[in-house]
């Protein structure tokens, strides 16, 4: 998976979280809120992994650049 596929799934994941856990307070039930933690948790694990990711590509571009402005 791409950067940006994980940044959306973990974006997506994170707004569904929240919404469940909105709904579970609302609704008083404890499964539906521990439910929406965990998937607002999975989601900023998949943003991490996104943004690590991203980072490792631009470094690995800068570095092959480098390389080859000195050839």
């Amino acid at each position: 998976m791409g950067s940006t596929t994980d940044k959306i799934k973990g974006t997506v994941n994170e707004a569904i979280g929240k919404a469940k856990q909105g709904i579970g307070e609302a609704v008083g039930s404890e499964k539906l809120q521990g439910e929406g933690a965990i998937q607002e948790l999975k989601g900023k694990g998949q943003n991490a992994l996104g943004d690590a990711k991203e980072a490792t590509k631009d470094a690995a571009d800068k570095a092959a650049a480098a390389i080859n402005k000195k050839l």
